[in-house]
């Protein structure tokens, strides 16, 4: 099953391109151009270099979120074009989830964190069993405190990957939470893994295909607290 892959959730933008867990490309931009900017001629110079057109691809899979709000906006908008346009598959799968797929070849306990602002990262837990991430908790927003209580209860060293990982290895460390960061290479988010994540979900269309931001963007926050103040 041929797979092309987004992830355009934060700072860096990639694709990738996947034939079932067989990598056949990635393309990787960190240039502070926006990703509406990068993304979609990313994918056209990697399909053209791999000779292969959107027509061959069985599956089109995003990064849907947690994560910026604008980059999620922006990946999941490429992603329901090209399935309108090649009337092809295309399902979302976490960002926080796609990320754990880096902790793969440490094993045990994987926890991707991306900064959320607020003193708060989104969260999620994840161990390594039979070659895949297993989900040990629901993403969510959480308190860099509240997770370290629960990782406290794990009593075993954790994985850390994401743009998060120093903030919080910096606090975990603080409070004898042992943990580990990844290396440069696996940090960050990678289409790669988007399209890993991808291989056991059910796929829809464009039309079910949406954004999960797990919050209330800073705009509609800042709204309910002057509607708040105005009651």
């Amino acid at each position: 099953m041929l797979i092309l892959a987004f992830e355009s959730s934060a700072k860096a933008a990639s694709v990738a391109l996947c034939d079932g867990d067989k990598l056949i490309s990635q393309y990787t931009q960190c240039s502070a151009l926006t990703h509406s900017r990068t993304l979609l001629p990313m994918a056209e110079d990697m399909l053209k270099n791999a000779e292969i057109s959107l027509k061959d691809v069985d599956l089109i899979a995003v990064a849907h979120g947690p994560g910026s709000f604008t980059g999620i906006r922006i990946g999941v908008s490429t992603v329901k074009g090209l399935a309108w346009a090649a009337d092809t598959p295309c399902v979302g799968v976490s960002t926080l989830e796609a990320m754990a797929w880096h902790g793969l070849a440490v094993g045990g306990y994987v926890c991707p964190v991306m900064d959320a602002r607020r003193n708060q990262v989104y969260n999620a837990i994840f161990e390594i069993k039979d070659g895949k991430p297993q989900r040990l908790t629901e993403d969510r927003p959480i308190a860099l405190s509240d997770l370290a209580e629960e990782l406290r209860r794990l009593n075993a060293p954790v994985f850390l990957v994401g743009d998060g990982a120093e903030l919080s290895e910096k606090y975990f460390k603080e409070n004898n939470i042992p943990c580990s960061i990844a290396p440069e290479n696996l940090r960050w988010q990678s289409a790669w893994g988007v399209a890993m994540a991808a291989m056991d979900k059910t796929p829809g269309n464009a039309d079910s295909l949406l954004p999960v931001y797990l919050r209330l963007s800073q705009a509609e926050r800042e709204r309910q607290e002057r509607m708040e103040k105005e009651k």
